[in-house]
């Protein structure tokens, strides 16, 4: 079995103890170093080659997420952000997502052990190890859009769009909500992303999307203009009383290790929705919403994948395909108009 080399990055010398000793008695990890700053880290990334990195945000000389821009402009490889569960930790979260971390985990806390932490570390570098990653583009902070009235999609009620995600998926789904017009069908969205981190990944999209954007509650309606992100460490399913869809939030084991889980939207979203739904399966690891995407299609609905080139991993839309059920595969900057044009003729 190959040991999978990892880098710390962390300015606490007591962080770095702590993570070498737990990750290094997880078989098959091997911490090959530790560096206290971005520019120990440059050096060590550039002479060592680590498989994976950890990195911590709040750093001296330079913060984490500029070095992670930097890095993944000009020698990607997956880093696993470590934040602390604040309300700055998960905006800086989100800006890591964008600027292509590939997962965020939460440092020990009055709930969170290190035990806890030290396996969901271990699982995710497993996990994301061997990752290959595309170099990021620089690129500015978008403005948000103004909310501009439409009457396109005036006529359109009872249909819904249902979004399943992961790695690069906050991104992707960025580019995707922010094309929608405010009168555009609901939208139901999975991405993976801790607990303590959804919201604010949904109050970022508000501030930039035409639609409105929020974490979803249960009983939440889905709703013309709306999108409902699930909220992290809480599955969402689809239900219908008469002409209304709503979701459900709740609890429940883990499916592909995740929850939410995309199979769980979109399994529901088929028996409760039918071909009043469409389905799109953006970029992630894992085979996570497949399942789904397949009973989806065979409840009558149209399914979109993101194409190979715009993903950051083509993993889950991979094996999307490989089910037959998707019938268009798209670049990530078409999907939305593909879906808009699809499921108003539906």
């Amino acid at each position: 079995m190959k040991q999978i080399n990892v880098l710390i990055v962390d300015d606490s010398a007591v962080v770095r103890k702590v993570l070498s000793k737990v990750l290094s008695s997880k078989k098959g990890i091997n911490v090959i170093g530790t560096a206290p700053d971005p520019f120990v880290a440059r050096d060590k990334i550039v002479r060592l080659k680590p498989d994976v990195v950890t990195l911590d945000v709040e750093m001296p000389r330079m913060d984490g997420l500029t070095f992670l821009k930097k890095l993944m402009q000009y020698h990607p490889l997956p880093v696993i952000i470590i934040s602390s569960l604040t309300e700055k930790g998960s905006k800086m979260a989100m800006d890591a997502f964008a600027a292509g971390a590939v997962d965020v985990i939460s440092k020990p806390g009055s709930a969170y052990s290190v035990g806890d932490m030290s396996s969901d570390l271990a699982r995710k570098i497993k996990t994301v190890a061997g990752v290959r990653l595309k170099r990021v583009r620089p690129r500015s902070t978008p403005r948000p859009k103004s909310r501009i009235s439409s009457k396109a999609l005036s006529a359109t009620t009872n249909k819904f769009i249902a979004i399943g995600a992961s790695t690069g998926g906050t991104e992707a789904i960025r580019r995707v909500l922010t094309k929608l017009p405010e009168t555009s069908p609901g939208v139901v969205v999975v991405q993976h992303m801790p607990a303590q981190f959804t919201a604010s990944f949904a109050q970022r999209l508000d501030g930039l999307c035409r639609i409105r954007v929020k974490e979803a509650e249960d009983g939440d309606t889905v709703q013309n203009g709306l999108a409902l992100i699930a909220p992290g460490n809480f599955h969402m399913l689809m239900r219908r009383s008469g002409a209304r869809y709503y979701v459900r939030v709740k609890n429940g084991p883990m499916i592909h290790h995740q929850r939410p889980a995309v199979d769980v939207l979109f399994t529901s979203t088929a028996t409760y929705a039918g071909s009043n739904a469409l389905g799109v399966i953006l970029t992630g690891m894992g085979a996570d919403g497949a399942a789904g995407i397949r009973a989806m299609k065979e409840a009558g609905s149209f399914n979109i994948a993101q194409d190979e080139a715009s993903c950051v991993v083509y993993g889950m839309p991979k094996e999307a395909v490989k089910t037959g059920c998707i019938d268009l595969s798209l670049n990530i900057d078409d999907i939305a108009e593909a879906a808009l044009r699809k499921i108003t003729r539906q």
